[in-house]
């Protein structure tokens, strides 16, 4: 996983819409059973936010831009940032 910049899906929000899907061409996401999942976070071009203005819930952020993602405790200690969980 990319450790310096890549989508956060926020899923309490996420309504599913693949819109995220459609819309990057690098491949970063992939939906797994009808849930948009960011499957290839190094193919995110840094400082690309392309994809979040396109989500009609604003639930995409991206980690590694400080003025957008607050700080997550990642409960599965895995070193995510909440990314996975």
């Amino acid at each position: 996983m990319s450790t310096k910049w890549y989508p956060v899906i926020n899923y309490d929000t996420c309504i599913e819409c693949a819109a995220c899907c459609d819309f990057c061409s690098n491949g970063v996401y992939s939906l797994e059973q009808s849930k948009p999942v960011v499957t290839n976070p190094d193919l995110c071009e840094e400082g690309c936010k392309g994809c979040e203005p396109i989500c009609p819930t604003e639930s995409i952020r991206h980690f590694g831009d400080d003025s957008t993602i607050p700080e997550v405790k990642c409960d599965c200690n895995c070193g995510c940032n909440g990314g996975c969980c």
